[in-house]
């Protein structure tokens, strides 16, 4: 037996509230959409990840999701032009990644980085 995907769901009762933040910035694709639930992605395939954590690195909160970014720089341009909430600055981490934490528009904290 293999697992073979993970998906996160996030409740909502607002489905198009998902546009702006995870297709317009972070341009994801309409996967399927069945009315009751719609699912975003892309083509890229990742390797299957669960994390654990007492804590986000550096004494923060605990991320709701983590998403990787080939240019982080840029996202979080547009995330603060959009006006969404930056809770932790872009910063470069001592493990190797650049990243911030906004929240997305159902209150989930979203850690978005890149490696260096």
């Amino acid at each position: 037996m293999m697992v073979k995907r993970i998906v996160a769901n996030i409740k909502t009762d607002d489905i198009p509230k998902a546009g702006l933040f995870y297709q317009d910035i972070l341009e994801l694709e309409i996967l399927m959409d069945h009315g009751w639930i719609r699912t975003l992605g892309n083509d890229e395939q990742a390797k299957v990840q669960l994390s654990f954590a007492i804590q986000g690195g550096n004494d923060t909160e605990v991320p709701d999701l983590s998403v990787e970014v080939d240019d982080v720089d840029d996202i979080y341009t547009k995330m603060k032009k959009a006006g969404f909430e930056i809770v932790y600055p872009v910063t470069n981490e001592e493990w190797g990644v650049r990243r911030f934490f906004v929240k997305d528009p159902f209150g989930k904290l979203i850690n978005i980085l890149s490696h260096q």
